[in-house]
């Protein structure tokens, strides 16, 4: 029977040692950044955020100068969310952002009709990949 118990123990241990998440890459820079007021939004990228605006979305939208990162989290039932940008970096390879809903604070006053959030960020144009956490 303790042979039997030693066993399991050790499967156990061996599953959950085994079982752990890829590390993200090294972060090499944190970037700086813009959030884009709704009035500098470009015309053909407030055309797609209207488009997609009904459901969560991340999309990216470039120009000569800027490349624009935009995360939106679709319908909420009603005004007062916001979003935070958590962290934002440069790996070897890739620009990292993560973004978070917020929802409205307690007691805050906040109109019943149905909102969608969504936040645009500016940085200078870069080649990388872009990964939404």
């Amino acid at each position: 029977m303790y042979r039997k118990i030693m066993v399991l123990i050790l499967a156990v241990i061996l599953c959950l040692t085994g079982c752990s998440s890829a590390d993200k890459p090294e972060k090499t820079e944190d970037l700086e950044f813009t959030v884009v007021a709704e009035e500098e939004i470009p015309q053909e990228l407030r055309t797609l955020i209207d488009s997609k605006k009904q459901s969560e979305f991340r999309l990216t939208y470039s120009d000569a100068e800027f490349l624009y990162l935009v995360a939106g989290y679709g319908e909420q039932a009603t005004g007062g969310y916001s979003i935070q940008v958590k962290d934002m970096y440069l790996t070897k390879d890739a620009i990292y952002i993560d973004t978070e809903l917020l929802g409205p604070k307690k007691g805050e006053d906040v109109s019943a009709t149905p909102s969608y959030p969504f936040i645009v960020i500016k940085i200078p144009y870069r080649e990388e990949q872009v990964i939404f956490d």
